[in-house]
């Protein structure tokens, strides 16, 4: 059991119907949270683990991700998790923009892997967003759509692992990003958070 699921005073079962577009299925996706804040794509308080994200403003119409080598970001947000349910969004990023529509976000970090094996990930998200583990694509859920889960899976060493998640909100105003994983054996996806997935105080990081 990891340092945060052991300090939790309360856990926060969150369970969503999710109508999908017309060629999808009606799904449903459950997500264990910890207690802590939701509903936050990050802060600009620096933090020097989980996820570092670069905000970008992308043209109104765009229906995929930008190609982010061609922008500029203007402002950088820290998160220790990706956990943003189907909501409302009309607060912008304070300290960085008010823009609530057609923008981007970059995601970068690092994550220690104790136990190696197949991990399986899953991500929700509205819009678009895809997944990358040490530069692969896991997941692929990229265009304009209604909140949509996607599952993939990596096997993985021992050691560190580079992650990146790259996000975009087309139209206003309903979004989500969720991001989930399952270790070797483990049968429940829980929310990704970098303390589960820290070094030992002796390793090279």
């Amino acid at each position: 059991m990891s340092s945060v699921q052991k300090t939790l005073g309360r856990v926060a079962m969150l369970v969503i119907a999710l109508p999908l577009a017309a060629q999808e299925t009606r799904y449903k996706f459950s997500t264990t949270v910890v207690g802590e804040p939701l509903y936050t794509f990050g802060t600009t308080v620096v933090a020097n683990s989980g996820f570092r994200g670069q905000i970008y403003f992308i043209p109104p119409g765009s229906r995929k991700l930008p190609n982010f080598s061609k922008l500029k970001p203007v402002g950088t947000i820290y998160t220790p998790y990706l956990c943003v349910p189907p909501r409302k969004f009309n607060t912008g990023f304070p300290g960085v923009t008010e823009r609530f529509e057609w923008f981007a976000i970059d995601y970068t970090g690092r994550f220690w892997i104790s136990e190696p094996g197949t991990y399986r990930f899953a991500m929700a998200s509205d819009d678009g967003s895809i997944l990358y583990i040490d530069g692969k694509r896991v997941i692929q859920n990229d265009g304009v759509h209604p909140p949509i889960e996607k599952a993939g899976q990596v096997k993985l060493k021992t050691g560190a692992h580079a992650i990146r998640v790259s996000y975009f909100q087309g139209p206003r105003s309903w979004l989500a990003l969720v991001l989930r994983v399952a270790g070797p054996d483990q049968h429940e996806l829980r929310v990704f958070h970098a303390d589960d997935f820290k070094p030992p105080a002796d390793a090279p990081w």
